[in-house]
């Protein structure tokens, strides 16, 4: 299937919230769009209450006009299905479908995604609202795609959601006796006798059960993926020709398994918005890209979010220099992004949102940013012919949603950024110029040379016996500290961790040695290591390096390796800090064309260069100017 349906070219433009205008506005919003190069805009992500003021009650006379408008000026729609958000009304008439927090209490509307995803009159009025939006608009020419929801990640711990869980559990478990064992129930008193005395992880006395809280995760990830299937199902029968997607939005507090959630949309989604003030949103935003490209099985996706003129600190919000918007969309372009898209088109004068940075600021059309705008809007037709081949990558880091769910809590053995520790191994292979893809624990390896798994906490059989076969068929690969000392019902792997291949790394961990913050561990002549460390007993690998310092961890194996079939497996039993990482990285021999501050991506024969440096780079014999990027023949 094309999507999206009926642009040409690169996507380029974002959402789109006309109902918060008057309609005089609407025809400079159209002109400027094309003054711009926009030529595909997210419409009705936010605008239930306008469409279906009273319940049952719809108002499409004004939606009609806009898609009328876009139309005539040459813009694709992806009409959205507006369930991220319900009106004032439904939340009066139902308040037991709004969401309810872990300690118990049912928030009120005032806010987005203020739903209970598991709630039945949520459902229905779901189904009812895409259902009236397929019939009036799924042969509208301006129709591009379907936009189904907007971020799915809201949990809610209500009564509806405990009763679709303990029906999800008898379907994955089929009794009682086989969930008790999967949590280990009979620790702290927790052996269930009756199915309805399970509850939602709720806020409780101490720490909760980390079994019943990543089945929980799971569990709310399959309910929103219902959520969306059955909006889809609706859109698909109105006209199967129309591609249709949601898009994936990244952090701890979502609970979504992208690797599930792919094979459902018609094209991956996703939304970026980096949190550092500094390069690493650079770096943050290639992890997103990459990310999104392996969910989408290395093939095309859509950047359908970003900012353009401020980066998202944790710190609040810092202005993007001259040109950061444009090395940014082409972070994500080059890396497979088949488009740029933005929230929002025209900055709003209201609202929680009224100082998120658009496309359109609150000064109008004579801006600096608006200005940049244009210009790159005017420069994607000139790329799109290179963005057509894939993204070449030899190395695969393992992404396991689940490692990162289950290394959320406060019982684990010491400090655990799992995120954090993709994302430094992505990091420090990007400074030394090599494009990654990402790869799920069990799934398809076979096409790389190397596979790095980093604090793969969580190991199933299934997962273990694939690294098994990678490994023994030539590959090599590299895991750091905890991977695999859980299965996938949070028990611990006995007799050496590591998801039962002490055979493959040659290896046993026998004891977990968190360190104190701040202080660092040296290893002969590899760098150092911080916060976390292991003893390993070697069973036939070859000691790397050692820690040379230490209490009982002086003179033990820090790094080793172990020849397996015909591939071999590395083991780094600490946190490395970036240098030592690069040293390792450096004795594999892993580097490409790129180098740190200067993003390298090869796509057929096609070559992609950001220098996001203040110097002029050199990549072969293309010199690049400081902060500027460009596409030529690949040498």
């Amino acid at each position: 299937m094309d999507w999206p349906k009926g642009v040409d070219g690169l996507s380029y433009g974002g959402d789109y919230n006309p109902e918060q205008w008057p309609e005089e506005v609407w025809d400079d919003d159209v002109m400027l769009m094309r003054e711009a190069g926009v030529n595909l805009v997210n419409v009705g992500v936010f605008a239930w209450s306008r469409l279906e003021p009273r319940e049952g009650e719809y108002d499409f006379g004004w939606l009609d006009r806009v898609m009328d408008k876009l139309h005539a000026g040459g813009i694709g729609v992806g009409l959205a299905t507006p369930t991220a958000s319900p009106p004032p009304w439904f939340g009066i008439a139902y308040p037991d479908a709004l969401n309810t927090r872990p300690d118990g209490v049912r928030q009120v509307h005032g806010s987005r995604d203020t739903y209970d995803v598991c709630a039945p009159a949520y459902r229905e009025a779901s189904r009812r609202i895409a259902g009236a939006l397929a019939e009036r608009y799924a042969g509208h020419p301006a129709l591009a795609m379907w936009h189904v929801h907007n971020e799915y990640g809201s949990a809610t711990y209500s009564p509806h959601a405990e009763r679709a869980f303990r029906t999800w559990l008898q379907e994955k478990y089929g009794s009682l006796d086989a969930l008790n064992e999967a949590w280990w129930g009979s620790f702290w008193s927790q052996h269930y006798g009756e199915w309805e005395q399970v509850l939602a992880p709720r806020a409780t006395q101490y720490l909760p059960n980390p079994a019943h809280e990543l089945d929980y995760k799971r569990f709310t990830s399959d309910a929103m993926l219902e959520h969306y299937r059955e909006q889809r199902e609706i859109l698909r029968e109105a006209n199967p020709e129309v591609p249709i997607t949601t898009n994936f939005v990244f952090g701890q507090w979502v609970p979504v398994d992208p690797w599930k959630w792919a094979g459902e949309v018609d094209l991956v989604a996703f939304d970026s918005y980096p949190s550092a003030p500094d390069e690493r949103a650079e770096q943050q935003s290639a992890l997103h890209a990459d990310l999104s490209r392996s969910w989408a099985g290395g093939g095309d996706w859509l950047l359908m979010e970003q900012a353009a003129a401020t980066v998202h600190s944790k710190d609040g919000a810092i202005a993007k220099a001259p040109g950061r918007m444009a090395r940014h969309s082409m972070i994500h372009i080059s890396r497979g992004s088949k488009g740029a898209m933005f929230f929002q088109w025209r900055a709003g004068r209201g609202g929680a949102e009224q100082w998120h940075s658009a496309l359109v600021p609150h000064a109008g059309k004579h801006t600096r940013m608006f200005r940049e705008v244009v210009e790159f809007g005017g420069a994607l037709p000139g790329i799109a012919h290179a963005a057509g081949s894939p993204v070449e990558a030899e190395v695969a880091i393992l992404w396991s949603p689940e490692s990162w769910w289950a290394t959320a809590g406060a019982h684990l053995p010491g400090p655990v950024d799992y995120l954090e520790n993709v994302a430094q191994i992505h990091r420090v292979l990007r400074d030394r110029g090599v494009v990654v893809d990402f790869a799920a624990p069990e799934g398809d390896l076979s096409k790389y040379s190397t596979v790095i798994a980093p604090t793969t906490y969580m190991l199933s059989g299934a997962a273990a016996e694939n690294l098994r076969w990678f490994t023994a068929g030539g590959g090599r690969l590299v895991a750091s500290y905890l991977t695999g000392a859980v299965d996938e019902h949070c028990q611990v792997w006995l007799d050496g961790y590591l998801g039962g291949l002490t055979d493959l790394f040659g290896i046993r961990v026998t004891e977990h040695l968190p360190q104190p913050g701040g202080e660092l561990r040296a290893l002969w002549n590899f760098g150092a290591a911080e916060r976390f460390c292991e003893l390993v007993e070697l069973r036939g690998a070859q000691c790397v390096t050692q820690y040379a310092t230490g209490d009982v961890i002086e003179n033990q194996p820090a790094v080793t390796v172990n020849p397996f079939g015909e591939g071999e497996a590395w083991y780094v039993s600490c946190k490395l800090v970036d240098e030592a990482w690069d040293r390792l990285f450096e004795e594999l021999q892993l580097a490409g064309p790129g180098c740190a501050g200067v993003d390298v991506v090869d796509r057929g024969e096609w070559r992609f260069i950001v220098n996001h440096t203040e110097r002029e780079a050199q990549v072969g014999q293309v010199v690049v100017p400081a902060g500027a990027w460009t596409v030529d023949k690949r040498p």
